[in-house]
């Protein structure tokens, strides 16, 4: 139940913010940098695959164990902390992104034109952006890695929970399209992490990231990957040689 009304609510705010582009596009058709029915196949990818990238979407009980000290029971366990909570992430947001995307994608190609999620134009593409998807929810987990292996210095994480999950949400394109920043800004924020979570899938089957672009996303992406494992494998370590429960 959980799942199907937290599909329906995707749809519906899928639609309403097709509605208020469709609003700016008929005003002048001209002045966006992506064509409308690329816009529309991102919103309803956006939605479809809102629990796999959205940073927001807190693993809450690992930050009760390092708060609370229990996490010394997960410490006598024989696995690696990093890698445990790591594919646990990963577990969660793959869990509820199928529960919640099928609804999604199965509705909104019959839309009426205009409104309907469009196919991709060749298997390439399609097969770079299920790449690109998974890529986008391991960069997603290492982000989210590294805020909990901060926890550890903290007393409390929410402050920088709610600044981290503001600056993505904005960064990621949630909130605007990055197509639809400053020209002046855009290499900017190509580079950063945030741009390499739900932007870049999304931006790939629609055709908006195409030719040479195409692979030079894909490296930023493995890039941060690795970047942010070591930060977040780093901060760990460091934290659990100084932790007393």
């Amino acid at each position: 139940i959980a799942a199907l009304s937290g599909a329906a609510t995707q749809f519906v705010w899928g639609v309403l913010l097709i509605l208020l582009y469709h609003a700016f596009y008929e005003a002048d058709p001209d002045a966006f940098p992506m064509r409308l029915s690329d816009l529309v196949s991102y919103i309803w990818l956006q939605q479809a695959f809102f629990a796999l990238y959205q940073v927001w979407s807190w693993e809450n009980e690992l930050f009760e164990l390092i708060q609370t000290g229990n996490v010394a029971y997960e410490l006598c366990r024989p696995y690696r902390l990093y890698d445990a909570w790591f594919f646990r992430i990963i577990a969660t947001r793959m869990a509820n992104a199928v529960l919640r995307c099928f609804p999604i994608l199965l509705l909104a190609p019959f839309l009426p034109d205009g409104y309907r999620l469009s196919p991709p134009e060749n298997w390439m593409q399609l097969a770079c952006f299920l790449l690109s998807l998974f890529l986008a929810l391991l960069v997603v987990a290492a982000f989210q890695m590294v805020i909990h292996s901060l926890t550890f210095y903290l007393l409390n994480a929410q402050g920088l929970k709610v600044i981290s999950q503001t600056i993505s949400s904005f960064l990621c394109g949630d909130v605007i399209p990055l197509p639809f920043f400053p020209e002046s800004a855009q290499t900017f924020l190509a580079w950063l992490p945030f741009a390499s979570m739900g932007n870049a899938p999304f931006r790939i089957y629609s055709g908006d990231i195409a030719g040479a672009a195409l692979p030079e996303t894909l490296f930023r992406q493995l890039f941060w990957i690795l970047l942010l494992m070591l930060v977040g494998r780093f901060l760990m370590r460091q934290g659990l040689k100084k932790t007393l429960i």
